[in-house]
């Protein structure tokens, strides 16, 4: 559910410098090292050694946790949320636990290449060009496409169990292409398991007669069942509620996976690759709608968690016929948690090389929550965030609350993964879906 854990890797091809031991003959002599060089060569090969240690990386969690502990105890609140600050042992494990994720994610090895750089800068700019000239930043809608209606007869389905629930699991083939002559469109069908799009059904026998939908969309890493209902609490969705319960798995993500990561390539370096996955997640999700709604949907209402907040605060803005949405801890702009997270020497050579601040906040306009008016009612639309989130931090949720005229928010004290655990999370999704559910169900009802 943490997108940090790729934002500065690079899955695309990238090259390597030539090193001065390979130098072609003829070639320039490189100078010698320098006398600084010379004495800090041993201090920098160590430093290099440790980085490479994850545990070691993660130590420095132990720091960050106590700066955030100290300044907002200093300025009695966090930037972009709202209320002062209440610490506790809890809230300080879950910010050391988001920084720790943070820190043993971001291992040398995963960083960008020098030959990245200019890469994904030319793929920017070409993107840039491409998608004015279509009118696709002027009219961010018109860079989707309607997508054919789900049939029947194009899924295959089987059963499982997990987190005590039994579910239906449905393929269909996506159908998702982008457009000829966008960058990166040949790397993004080369991933060949994401052409398949999935999901799992949780619903009610179909003799209790109608029920509301909830569509659940999972944060990055997810894409599993025993993982996404856990995450997204279906089982007291399912219960408590009354809803059937659709959870569609993003691209790249679980069994759609081309990586060792769920969802790897999705948030990258390679920052074409998140425009084709948010258009793509879209275009599936629409699909499936028309599936859900062709069942006897008596509502349809959506809720996502960190990266699917993104995915379903975007839907929202551009599917009619949504009852309600609920967006939690969300990360709303991705160029700007590139920037947040990426390390300082990342970020200073993105800059260089016209990454950051320059073309890519015009390429994903079409793709950003920001961008659309949302369609789902004002008493429709809810938000809960964490004020001690150091993944997707409280800007991003503050922004979308803005964005969406001021809904009800709910602000509680904990990190990004704390949502697990939080029973005022808990009871604000409750209370927000049985908006669209008029009357709570018992157990014994929803049986």
């Amino acid at each position: 559910m943490a997108q940090a854990a790729c934002i500065a890797g690079s899955s695309g091809p990238s090259s390597r410098a030539t090193s001065a031991g390979s130098a072609s003959p003829g070639a320039e002599s490189p100078p010698p090292p320098s006398i600084v060089d010379r004495a800090l060569g041993p201090y920098r090969s160590v430093t290099r050694f440790l980085e490479r240690r994850a545990l070691v990386r993660a130590a420095r969690a132990v720091p960050r946790t106590l700066r955030f502990i100290a300044t907002t105890a200093v300025h009695g609140t966090v930037a972009g949320a709202v209320g002062a600050p209440r610490h506790s042992p809890g809230l300080a494990v879950g910010v050391a636990a988001d920084e720790a994720f943070l820190a043993m994610a971001m291992a040398p090895s995963r960083f960008p290449r020098r030959a990245d750089y200019s890469r994904v800068s030319g793929e920017l700019a070409e993107a840039e060009q491409l998608f004015s000239t279509r009118g696709w930043i002027d009219r961010p809608a018109s860079y989707h496409r309607s997508p054919p209606p789900l049939e029947d007869a194009e899924l295959q389905s089987s059963r499982g169990w997990a987190m005590g629930l039994g579910y239906e699991r449905i393929t269909f083939e996506s159908g998702f292409a982008p457009r000829t002559g966008e960058p990166g469109a040949e790397r993004w069908m080369g991933y060949e398991p994401n052409r398949r799009a999935v999901a799992t059904i949780v619903r009610h026998p179909e003799r209790d007669g109608p029920r509301p939908w909830l569509v659940s969309v999972h944060g990055f890493a997810m894409g599993y069942p025993f993982m996404d209902f856990l995450g997204l609490r279906t089982a007291t969705v399912h219960h408590a509620l009354g809803f059937n319960v659709a959870s569609p798995v993003l691209p790249l993500h679980g069994s759609r996976k081309v990586t060792r990561v769920s969802g790897e390539p999705f948030l990258s370096f390679d920052l074409m690759n998140s425009v084709h996955g948010f258009s793509q997640a879209i275009w599936d999700l629409r699909r499936l709608l028309t599936w859900i709604r062709a069942q006897g949907a008596e509502s349809v209402s959506l809720y996502g968690v960190s990266l699917g907040a993104y995915v379903v605060s975007l839907l929202a803005g551009i599917e009619d016929g949504i009852d309600s949405v609920v967006a939690g801890i969300p990360m709303v702009d991705l160029p700007a948690l590139f920037h947040e997270l990426s390390p300082a020497h990342v970020r200073a050579r993105s800059i260089e090389h016209n990454v950051i601040g320059g073309p890519a906040e015009t390429v994903f306009v079409p793709v950003s929550p920001l961008r659309f008016a949302p369609k789902v009612p004002h008493e429709g639309r809810f938000i809960f965030a964490g004020r001690g989130d150091r993944l997707a931090n409280p800007a991003h949720a503050h922004r979308l609350w803005e964005h969406w005229d001021r809904p009800p928010i709910s602000w509680y004290w904990g990190s990004h993964v704390g949502y697990l655990w939080s029973r005022q999370v808990a009871t604000f999704l409750e209370d927000s879906l049985a908006t669209t559910r008029p009357h709570r169900l018992s157990l014994q009802e929803a049986g």
